[in-house]
């Protein structure tokens, strides 16, 4: 039975070595040569690090995905426990809803908040109506308004992600915590929660790699004036024609992201009885 499961398996493996593994390595080895001798070198590391162009642009990518995985988590859990314990039918309509900004164009999306945020847009002509302003605000070019894009963005990952793994959850487990004197909320962080935690960690993971990895909308909402990871590789691979540092941010932004999953996984809460 084993190895029958083991040949099964195995064209998959080799779809995974073959397409992503690969891949990995050969961008990781160019990252580390030197593209005129094509000798070992950190000097594509050292530069990025040391210019303070690089600096300011990373540590802006890490906490802008860290406040995106935040909020959605802050958003995903109460609407995902809601969903979780609705009927069937109710459910699957309502998920309908949640999935249905996922069947539009990220592109699309990212525009209506042209239409929402800009100096003409909705915000502005309801706070100029109301007399709250003398003048429009400027609302896109701005980290919000990038926080606001990808969190409408990726908030429909993290919620599948949760309400996957609250299905799995009894509902007399909740009952019996609350039996023994646990409150709602209490129940809620010390027993839904770290039951949930395997889709905690899948949301997140997914979420912050989106939040660093997103080009569209941080060139629409962000311009020039907010650059990201993203949108400096396309700079540097595009623009400046700098393979090697094209190749530096594209192993940073991947290093940053499997660092941030472990991080998780290490403080991913657990339940009261593994204690």
């Amino acid at each position: 039975m084993r190895r029958t499961v083991s040949i099964l398996v195995l064209p998959a493996l080799l779809f995974i070595f073959i397409f992503f593994v690969l891949p990995i390595l050969f961008l990781l080895a160019q990252s580390f040569l030197d593209p005129e001798t094509g000798q070992l070198t950190l000097t594509g590391y050292i530069d990025f690090f040391q210019k303070e162009t690089s600096q300011i642009i990373y540590v802006r990518t890490l906490r802008l995905g860290l406040t995106i995985t935040l909020i959605n988590i802050v958003l995903a859990y109460p609407a995902s426990y809601v969903l979780a314990r609705m009927p069937a039918r109710r459910r699957t309509m309502a998920m309908s809803l949640v999935i249905l900004p996922l069947m539009t164009n990220p592109v699309a999306r990212t525009y209506a908040w042209l239409i929402i945020l800009g100096r003409t847009g909705l915000i502005n002509n309801t706070l100029l109506g109301l007399g709250l302003i003398e003048r429009p605000e400027r609302l896109i070019y701005t980290e919000g308004a990038i926080i606001l894009g990808l969190t409408q963005l990726f908030l429909p990952l993290m919620i599948l992600s949760l309400v996957s793994a609250m299905e799995n959850i009894p509902k007399d487990v909740e009952q019996a915590a609350r039996s023994l004197g646990a409150n709602g909320i209490t129940a809620f962080l010390r027993v839904i929660v770290p039951l949930s935690a395997d889709g905690l960690v899948l949301g997140a993971t997914l979420v912050f790699t989106g939040s660093i990895t997103a080009y569209v909308t941080p060139v629409i909402l962000g311009g020039n004036r907010m650059l990201m990871l993203s949108t400096l590789l396309r700079q540097r691979s595009m623009m400046a024609f700098d393979e090697q540092g094209a190749t530096v941010v594209a192993v940073v932004m991947i290093v940053t992201a499997l660092a941030v999953n472990l991080i998780v996984r290490m403080l991913r809460p657990k339940p009261t009885a593994q204690r």
